[in-house]
């Protein structure tokens, strides 16, 4: 973290491009949300894993190298800006689908830590989903109803 604001003081922290741009911002985005209250469970990591195999028809291979990365890129990223610029010129229906991927993994656990309620919320306001839809998805995750 400390490096990643010295970077951004010195000036040398421009956006690098991201490979499959949506991609990693939303891979990132999961292995941010996994461990924002503190500490990530096993069942948090296999739905991380899970939800980006299953979106985006990944092998094993793929998905450990893309979760490699974007714990690497989470952990040099100041804000959430870099993740969520990637994603708002998705279609609504792909922005939707990624609050819901949150979802999946905030309830992984059985647990829904107010840090993890409040990083999807503002998640879903920086890529354009509406509070109503968040909170349905949200209602939905929270009854096994997906």
């Amino acid at each position: 973290m400390f490096e990643a604001i010295s970077r951004l003081f010195r000036g040398d922290d421009a956006p690098a491009e991201l490979p499959n741009e949506p991609r990693l911002a939303v891979a990132a985005l999961l292995v941010h949300l996994a461990a924002v209250d503190g500490s990530t469970s096993d069942a948090e990591r296999e739905a991380v894993r899970n939800t980006l195999m299953d979106y985006y028809a990944l092998n094993e291979s793929e998905v450990d190298q893309l979760v490699v990365e974007a714990t690497r890129r989470d952990s040099e990223a100041v804000d959430f800006y870099r993740f969520t610029s990637a994603i708002t010129q998705l279609p609504e229906e792909e922005r939707i689908e990624i609050i819901r991927m949150m979802w999946q993994v905030v309830f992984a656990d059985d647990k829904n830590h107010e840090l993890e309620d409040n990083m999807v919320w503002r998640i879903a306001e920086l890529i354009g989903v509406s509070a109503r839809q968040r909170t349905i998805l949200r209602n939905q995750m929270a009854r096994g109803l997906a």
